[in-house]
């Protein structure tokens, strides 16, 4: 990763020494499981787009004695003042998503995007999240399958869940990461 990092021109760190985990605490992802830890940091300050930005690996466990299982995961992660989004949670839709819709679990979904909104659950506060959601985010995620992202005002979050990226996949997450970003970005 540290090679992959000084390719990208960024900054590496084995572990995390600033807290990360602290202020991800709000997220779904980080609310899972026990033994969380993040490691290989890869983090580029970009003062063009007043934006702190971030790739790590993080890894939690889930369930205990024979049927313990540790999770590995790549996140991508924004922190700017360009982003104002409200709570949200945007995540592949799959057969349990379905069985908590039925049971009252929020999905929002958009009649104009009919598929996004068969591909993915959308919760959070409604009116805002519909605010945000514009057209071209929508058809994005239309195209691109299997991410999920979190939202909470200066903060973005984006993986595709249990995925962990080979450091040769890593300048591609990268770079998808930045689109999302763009994507979300206010115009300032």
């Amino acid at each position: 990763m540290r090679e992959t990092a000084q390719r990208l021109g960024m900054d590496f760190q084995e572990t995390d020494e600033y807290g990360l985990i602290a202020m991800m605490k709000e997220f779904k992802l980080f609310k899972r499981g026990y033994g969380k830890k993040i490691t290989n940091i890869i983090s580029n300050k970009r003062d063009i787009e007043h934006a702190d930005f971030r790739i790590f690996d993080y890894k939690y466990v889930i369930g205990g004695g024979n049927s313990t299982r540790a999770i590995h995961q790549t996140v991508f992660y924004v922190h700017s003042k360009k982003l104002n989004l409200p709570h949200l949670l945007l995540k592949p839709e799959g057969f349990f998503s379905r069985v908590n819709e039925y049971f009252g679990s929020q999905d929002i979904d958009f009649q104009a995007f009919p598929v996004f909104s068969k591909q993915y659950t959308l919760q959070g506060d409604e009116p805002q999240v519909r605010d945000v959601m514009k057209d071209h985010i929508l058809h994005f995620f239309t195209i691109e399958k299997d991410w999920s992202l979190e939202g909470l005002n200066y903060l973005l979050i984006l993986y595709i869940k249990n995925q962990r990226f080979s450091p040769e996949q890593i300048e591609g997450f990268y770079q998808k990461g930045l689109e999302v970003f763009q994507l979300f970005a206010e115009e300032g």
